[in-house]
């Protein structure tokens, strides 16, 4: 069978889809598609982070390859991505009969699956700044190819965000698990079932009771409420906190938003909207991470840990996501 010109800049991609995925990123082999990867990337370790929690609930691991169904406007997509260490590669096949037909829909996934592996960022000058860092030098070693896991979706990010305020992460876990098999989309593939996280207008109409279900507090079922409005009425999207033009801009825009402090902001343009110097610096894991690396009997004070942060400028998210991850 002839193979199509996987360069030609013809092809029926959007042109945002284009820029979205530089050229000689990614091959479309239609069932499957072939994602390059650059020489600063371990799948292995990328799978590690992504096994912290066997609480889970929107992806499973099985055999070193990772499942996950994603949706594409009125359809979905469930996909089998593994390692092609060989080719610098990672492979995304598409299971049962959600290969979808058009080539745009398929270059979503790719992009999708870029995005969730952070793909298009170069972190040599982070490895570099690394190398001779106290804190990281440790991290970098130990982690060598770690990415910033994100999370694309902004409504799936906030509502991370809010879920995780002031309880531990297992915790966390439990109440998005049952968030989504409350409120999510389910899809059956090869004898499986997929979960897919709520959209905002599947929230928005609800009320404060309709979530009692999830025995949380009730301040954050209207947080999540509040936000999932704003989305539907399209006064909060990726692209307006993206256009704010400045980290501070974005921040200041979230925290605006009933719920969201300046923690749960930072958190959601470090996995979510990609700023590199976005710094959740009240983290508690952050703390922990620090005082265990540094052997420290207290947790630094917020004076300390910008002292400590000051070479990380505009690295700030990877530093924290490479610290974070002493503690899995």
């Amino acid at each position: 069978m002839h193979e199509p010109d996987h360069n030609r800049g013809d092809k029926p991609y959007t042109m945002e889809q284009q820029q979205r995925l530089p050229k000689d990123s990614w091959e479309d082999h239609i069932h499957t598609l072939k994602l390059f990867v650059p020489k600063e990337f371990s799948f292995q370790e990328n799978l590690n982070y992504l096994q912290r929690s066997p609480n889970e609930c929107l992806f499973t691991i099985r055999n070193d390859s990772i499942y996950r169904a994603i949706p594409l406007e009125d359809d979905v997509a469930v996909i089998e991505v593994s390692a092609r260490n060989q080719e610098q590669a990672i492979l995304v096949r598409f299971l049962g009969n959600t290969t979808p037909t058009e080539p745009s829909k398929r270059a979503e996934v790719a992009i999708y699956v870029r995005d969730w592996f952070d793909l298009n960022t170069d972190l040599v000058p982070f490895y570099s700044m690394a190398e001779t860092d106290p804190l990281l030098s440790q991290a970098v070693q130990s982690f060598y190819g770690l990415r910033n896991m994100g999370i694309p979706d902004l409504f799936e990010a906030l509502c991370w965000g809010i879920l995780g305020q002031q309880i531990n992460l297992a915790y966390a876990y439990t109440l998005k698990r049952r968030f989504v098999e409350a409120f999510g989309r389910r899809i059956e593939c090869e004898g499986e079932v997929y979960w897919m996280f709520p959209r905002p207008e599947d929230i928005a109409p609800l009320r404060v009771e309709d979530l009692g279900g999830l025995r949380m507090t009730v301040k954050k079922c209207e947080y999540l409420l509040g936000v999932a409005g704003l989305m539907t009425d399209g006064k909060l999207t990726k692209e307006l906190l993206l256009e704010a033009g400045s980290l501070k801009k974005a921040e200041k825009q979230l925290v605006g938003i009933r719920g969201i402090g300046p923690w749960t902001a930072n958190y959601v343009l470090m996995r979510c909207l990609r700023m590199p110097a976005a710094f959740p610096i009240d983290d508690v894991g952050l703390h922990n991470a620090i005082k265990h690396l540094l052997g420290l009997e207290a947790k630094p004070t917020k004076r300390e840990i910008l002292e400590l942060s000051a070479g990380w400028a505009n690295w700030e998210s990877y530093a924290t996501f490479y610290l974070w991850r002493f503690l899995y």
